[in-house]
């Protein structure tokens, strides 16, 4: 990990020469992408606040942020790392057969034998398997600097909330690579933040970072319902993903019957994991070519659109527990602010998901399409608003800033709020502006507040419906 507050010149040096992925990959990486990917800034130099963000008036202050943050850059589970020992392992059996047919048709003659017939799939069969099951899904060194690199751009932003002696707020999923996050967010802050003490603790909150386990409607109607995912099934036998299996395996001169659609995407993703961990371009990555990237892309795309998007009510309803909880302390900060009170709860920094962010981004509206993603529209849907590599990279984060604005006299425009994502404004749904009165936000999400009701949303129908029904 990096020393906190090192020198500018040894982060950058860390970033400075990424290289591209194979034929322009690295943009189709969905939620296995970089975070470099959203903001290309940050490749010249990780401090860069990027292009200069319109805020409210400058007699407003910021009064509290809110940040729900994706972890950093983490390894692959246990069960992707056993899907690309089982393809590495065909590809060694595929090249070992070759050899020895080799060596039988050249008979005792001691001639070099012809050059490999799939250079690929030589090149793969050397390419070293170094990942383990007991990696699975851990922070990455490169995650521990995602996050110690976002805390120092968020202090330079909004230096009065993060000014000393001010309180923080930590808390996270109970899962290890989110709490290291946390740990590495509060390392990034460096010493000379007193945020409520040297050692902040970091709070597990699976409630409201993993909410999506605790509703019973989303686990049994969509998470373990294989139904709830016909499109991402279809999509894996449509004709645009028959035409990458087929290139891949004769690519690797290969069966097509010992490939599918999942193993052509660990290979995929493999080729992501090589570039967001280590910083190098992999060899898996020579397998695919731009357009190949966009069907795997759209592939991953229309997971998260059907089991955390907009596919079924419940992905996006289930989060209101947490959408409720921010509103809350908003309203705490606003009425701390009109009894001229210390505002209790500055600084509140939440480290879970992308399961956790993609529910709360389509529960309050944002990059929806008009046209739902499905099997048969892949062409259509080519300028799509909901790619999850732009909205949920590794280390994606979800800001919300509450300013008091003094105006001399109450006013509905006296608390304002603006809303980041991976640290650019997003327009308001109900202005297109970047900066909404709270009262306006409120009125806007008057229902949400009201009406979701965690306990009601995620309670199982008690009629007997088929779940295909239900959804």
């Amino acid at each position: 990990a990096l020393p906190a507050m090192a020198p500018v010149s040894a982060l950058i040096l860390l970033l400075l020469s990424v290289p591209r992925a194979g034929a322009g990959l690295s943009g189709y990486f969905g939620t296995k992408s970089r975070y470099e990917e959203v903001n290309p800034h940050l490749v010249r130099d990780p401090l860069s606040l990027g292009p200069a963000v319109s805020g409210p008036a400058p007699s407003c202050a910021p009064l509290q942020l809110r940040a729900v943050l994706r972890h950093g850059t983490r390894y692959p589970t246990a069960g992707q790392v056993r899907r690309l020992a089982e393809l590495h392992g065909r590809l060694l059996r595929a090249q070992q057969a070759q050899q020895g047919q080799g060596q039988q048709g050249q008979g005792q003659q001691a001639q070099p034998g012809p050059p490999p017939a799939c250079p690929a799939a030589a090149a793969l069969s050397a390419w070293h398997m170094w990942y383990e099951e007991s990696l699975d899904g851990r922070l990455a060194p490169q995650g521990r600097r995602d996050m110690e690199l976002l805390a120092r751009r968020m202090a330079a932003r909004f230096p009065a909330l993060f000014a000393a002696r001010r309180r923080l707020q930590l808390a996270s999923s109970s899962k290890h690579r989110c709490l290291q996050s946390g740990a590495a967010f509060r390392r990034g802050l460096g010493p000379d933040l007193s945020l409520g003490g040297d050692e902040v603790e970091v709070q597990v909150n699976d409630s409201l970072m993993r909410f999506f386990d605790h509703c019973a409607k989303f686990v049994a109607l969509v998470e373990e319902n294989d139904a709830a995912m016909c499109q991402v099934s279809a999509f894996k036998e449509g004709p645009e993903m028959k035409k990458v299996v087929e290139k891949v395996a004769r690519a690797l001169c290969l069966p097509v019957e010992e490939l599918n659609a999942d193993l052509v995407q660990v290979a995929f993703l493999t080729c992501s994991y090589e570039l967001a961990i280590k910083n190098v371009t992999s060899p898996w990555c020579s397998l695919f070519t731009e357009e190949d990237a966009k069907v795997l892309e759209y592939l991953n795309d229309l997971k998260q659109y059907w089991k955390r998007g907009y596919g079924y009510d419940i992905n996006s309803r289930s989060s209101c527990i947490l959408f409720q909880d921010i509103f809350q302390h908003l309203d705490k900060a606003v009425e701390e602010s009109k009894s001229s009170k210390p505002i209790s709860s500055p600084l509140i920094v939440q480290v879970g998901h992308a399961e956790t962010l993609q529910p709360l981004l389509a529960l309050m509206g944002f990059f929806k399409d008009k046209e739902p993603l499905l099997a048969t529209n892949f062409a259509r849907q080519a300028q799509r608003r909901f790619r999850s590599g732009r909205i949920v990279p590794y280390a994606a984060n979800l800001l919300f800033v509450l300013y008091h604005c003094d105006h001399g006299n109450a006013s509905r425009d006296e608390y304002q709020v603006q809303v980041l994502l991976n640290e650019s404004p997003l327009p308001f749904l109900h202005s297109n502006d970047t900066i909404s009165t709270y009262a306006d936000l409120k009125d806007y999400y008057r229902d949400i507040l009201e009406n979701c009701h965690f306990k009601e949303e995620c309670e199982l129908p008690k009629v007997n419906v088929t779940a295909v029904d239900e959804l």
